[in-house]
């Protein structure tokens, strides 16, 4: 069979660009070397959080309004509920980085929120123990995204669009020729027009020309059992991010999987070989992840119920890529990437199905070009 498209690597980024391509009428082949939703990547760990206020820049929110309504429409055609509004509520100082920049991203978007006192903070939501000088911002559209049931209804409704869903095959290459690509793997080679290349911690490995110094990180995922189970039911408490001095952790109310799930962002910013040893939880991140509990969710340091890791796909500025591949316009690089991209997936999709087939989009995407500056280590 010949295709228009090969989608290389099936997390939640490549899944929803296959599904877009195939609703479409693309002829599209998606191609993923464990299986979708494994642990290898970014796109396990039972919930991503999902967030209109964007701390990070106000630039992402106009895609952000677009992925919700994307997210519902999911849900619905999956027949799953992939997302649940639980609210959020991000807390700091306000010359946080976290909380300064929620308030920016919130006043320029006219985004519906609330400003608290440390005090009205604790009253609200009893577990949550805060210095005095903390202020939190409460956005009642926040939530939570189901991770693993997300990327599997993504690659179901692709495969029924008419996508060939390739599973535990592994690129080794990707060669740009006059008018299309070349794809080898362990199974032989595909011919295609165009390649959206959505590997995550593997994309510098096949794309080694990519301008961009990518890294790969080790992030630490954990669920601890809570004082009282019912103080976090997910309609008494939020999703939460809280920024301390040095660091900034973030958690969610009680799901599916025992336990609060509770992460430090970036973790140690550890760099490691995706196809080497990942290090396992240790006693070390343990302690890491405790005391963020002590410090602000004492009600929720209880016993380690699980811990995994997962991996960061790290660009130096911490924005995505989405753009051409310099010199081979039938190669589109797609890492929407360092620990913030995953609640992006349906609008990200459409925004590569756009590209591989209108070569433009409506969406604003010019942040995420690999022809800026900041994407290169500084000079000596």
């Amino acid at each position: 069979m010949a295709f228009d498209v090969a989608v290389v690597g099936l997390g939640v980024t490549g899944s929803a660009a296959l599904y877009d391509l195939a609703r479409r009428g693309v002829r599209a082949v998606g191609i993923e070397q464990f299986t979708p939703g494994h642990n290898r990547g970014s796109s396990h760990g039972e919930t991503r959080i999902i967030r209109l206020g964007y701390f990070e820049h106000p630039s992402y929110v106009p895609l952000v309004r677009a992925a919700y309504p994307l997210w519902r429409a999911l849900a619905r055609e999956a027949g799953e509920a992939l997302l649940d509004v639980t609210g959020i509520i991000e807390m700091g100082t306000r010359d946080s980085e976290l909380v300064a920049g929620t308030l920016r991203s919130a006043c320029e978007h006219g985004l519906d929120h609330e400003i608290l006192d440390a005090a009205a903070v604790m009253r609200r939501f009893p577990p949550f123990r805060l210095p005095p000088d903390f202020v939190g911002v409460l956005q009642r559209d926040g939530g939570i995204l189901a991770a693993e049931p997300a990327v599997a209804a993504l690659v179901r409704l692709a495969a029924g669009a008419g996508a060939d869903v390739r599973t535990g095959e592994t690129v080794r290459t990707i060669d740009a020729r006059p008018g299309g690509v070349r794809i080898t793997t362990d199974r032989g080679a595909i011919e295609v027009e165009q390649a959206v290349v959505a590997a995550g911690p593997w994309v510098k490995k096949l794309l080694p020309g990519l301008p961009a110094a990518v890294r790969t990180t080790r992030q630490v995922l954990a669920w601890f059992e809570p004082a009282d189970r019912a103080i976090f039911a997910r309609d008494r408490f939020p999703v939460f991010i809280v920024a301390g001095a040095t660091e900034v952790f973030y958690g969610f109310p009680l799901g599916p999987k025992p336990g609060i799930k509770f992460a430090r962002h970036h973790h140690l910013d550890e760099d490691v070989d995706p196809d080497g040893l990942v290090p396992p939880p240790s006693a070390a991140d343990e302690a890491l992840l405790r005391a963020g509990l002590a410090a602000y969710l004492p009600a929720a340091n209880g016993a380690l119920l699980d811990a995994q890791t997962c991996l960061y796909t790290r660009t130096p500025d911490d924005d995505f890529i989405i753009d051409r591949l310099p010199g081979t316009p039938q190669v589109i690089v797609a890492s929407p990437c360092s620990g913030h991209g995953f609640k992006f997936a349906p609008v990200i999709g459409e925004i590569l199905a756009d590209l591989a087939t209108a070569g433009t989009t409506r969406h604003d995407i010019s942040r995420f070009s690999l022809s800026r500056r900041t994407l290169l280590p500084p000079g000596p």
